[in-house]
């Protein structure tokens, strides 16, 4: 093990510099613009360059970021956001309410096509009123548009005009106003990030730098030997090991992610939801979690701690006899041990994203349990353009294994509304799309959380998916590091306040 262990530590300095917090991704991003991010490992690296007009306190309450006030119209159908006086981009210029427009028009525009436009789609108009204010028309009277002011602002003067593209120079030079700036791209596909010295507050690190280590077996093993201060995730396997060593501090911290099955609902099979419940009823969840870690089931789109969380909807268990009755209702019949369709037994391909990590026990179990029921899985790992291709665009597939992670607002529409840019499992309902439309023109907080609670009861009953588990989360830091607090979703947010011995 250490043989093939010493190659990859010779790469990594083993001593750190001063100040310099080093942290692992298995795969480093290619492109550095927040209106086009697709992982969590792009989402970390946004919250360390960019800045949106509000952000969470440690307490998860908004707080203003980039902006300084606001007043919201007594229709709340409009604001007008004042900006700080005292923010520059990294290369030096001002913030404007220009920028903030910008943004939000290149974000809208369908021929940049951001993966983010959901997030500004309440927005129906935005206005620079002068160099500091902009103003904001809605769609629909909103009660807490300061919730939804998260997305990461860009500099106007560093594009040419609309639309945005992927393949802008700015997407390996950005430029943000946050507390450290990108600095330099590695031939390793390491990624450094230096201070941001005309940042607002004071920054406790002064260089930060992203580390590609693909091998996760390796990761924890950084640690131990010093050649990484932080892991953003700890695997189960490692935890004894990385909480009996001294050096190193564990950090539990929640999130609004979780794991599920999805079925495709566009091909005649799996769009009968008999046989989803049939065939959902025929895994042992818990199964297929005991070698991922530790965590909690859940019965539909939120997690068990979310308010929008329906309790009264208990998780689906397995259940062979049920089962059976199911995928009978669904017209398969079982012949000796084998399930059959018009004669022909049954075979589904179950596709997962090779990003996603520990998935490969989880499908080569589930594939286990299904073909000792009598259905056979063909079970394809995809890296992440074929993913893409195949299950958001071409819908190649009949089960995926994946996993949805939330920020604070848990908007689940795009996933589970018929209009929804995520909803590639095909996903249709008109009363939960009725649901999905009340909970979001809700101005009462307490008719959303009924609402978004119904919902969770309709979409559980449909089984568009099988609804897994939401796994408890360690990171890992360097006793090096000081005062670390961890977001739940962005991981940096307060890392400003974060130092090192």
């Amino acid at each position: 093990m250490h043989r093939l262990l010493l190659p990859a530590l010779l790469l990594l300095p083993l001593i750190a510099e001063a100040g310099n917090l080093r942290f692992a991704e298995d795969q480093a991003p290619a492109l550095v613009n927040p209106i086009y991010g697709s992982t969590m490992a792009e989402a970390r690296v946004n919250e360390l360059v960019f800045e949106g007009l509000y952000t969470d306190d440690t307490e998860l309450a908004t707080t203003p970021a980039l902006a300084e006030s606001s007043r919201i119209a007594d229709d709340k159908l409009s604001m007008e956001v004042t900006l700080r006086s005292d923010v520059a981009w990294h290369d030096g210029q001002p913030l404007t309410a220009d920028d903030v427009v910008f943004t939000i028009k290149a974000m809208q525009d369908r021929a940049t096509a951001s993966t983010e436009s959901g997030r500004v789609a309440w927005i129906a108009d935005a206005v620079a009123l002068d160099a500091r204010t902009v103003k904001l028309t809605f769609v629909r009277m909103e009660a807490r548009p300061e919730d939804k002011l998260f997305f990461k602002i860009l500099p106007k003067h560093a594009f040419n005009g609309l639309p945005v593209r992927r393949s802008d120079t700015f997407r390996t030079k950005p430029v943000g106003t946050g507390p450290w700036r990108l600095a330099l791209f590695n031939e390793d596909n390491s990624i450094t990030f230096k201070k941001h010295d005309g940042w607002r507050d004071a920054v406790g690190i002064d260089e930060v730098t992203l580390r590609e280590v693909a091998d996760k077996n390796y990761q924890a093993k950084l640690v131990l030997y010093e050649s990484l201060e932080a892991l953003v995730r700890v695997l189960p396997r490692d935890l004894a090991m990385l909480q009996n060593n001294r050096k190193v501090e564990l950090y539990p911290y929640q999130t609004n992610s979780w794991w599920y099955l999805g079925y495709n609902l566009n091909r005649p099979l799996t769009a009968n939801a008999s046989v989803r419940r049939g065939l959902s009823e025929l895994v042992d969840v818990d199964a297929l979690l005991a070698p991922v870690g530790t965590g909690a089931r859940i019965s539909g789109p939120f997690v068990p701690s979310s308010p929008y969380y329906n309790h009264d909807v208990e998780p689906t268990v397995a259940d062979a006899d049920e089962a059976a009755t199911q995928l009978t209702a669904g017209g398969l019949v079982q012949d000796g041990d084998t399930w059959k369709k018009d004669g022909r037994a049954i075979t589904l391909t179950a596709v997962a994203p090779t990003s996603l990590e520990s998935v490969q026990e989880v499908a080569i179990n589930l594939q286990s349990q299904l073909q000792s029921a009598g259905i056979k899985l063909d079970v394809q790992f995809l890296d992440d353009a074929t993913w893409k291709q195949r299950v958001w665009r071409d819908h190649d597939y009949d089960l995926l294994l994946g996993q949805w992670t939330f920020d604070r607002n848990e908007d689940i529409r795009e996933q589970f509304h018929s209009l929804g840019t995520r909803n590639f499992v095909g996903y249709k309902n008109p009363a939960v799309d009725a649901l999905l439309d009340k909970a979001r023109d809700a101005t009462d907080p307490y008719v959303r959380k009924a609402t978004l609670r119904e919902a969770h009861k309709l979409i559980a009953a449909d089984q568009p998916m099988l609804f897994l588990w939401t796994l408890d989360s360690y990171a890992a830091m360097s006793v090096r590091v000081k005062n670390v607090l961890i977001h739940p979703f962005y991981f940096f947010t307060f890392a400003p306040k974060w130092t090192m011995k």
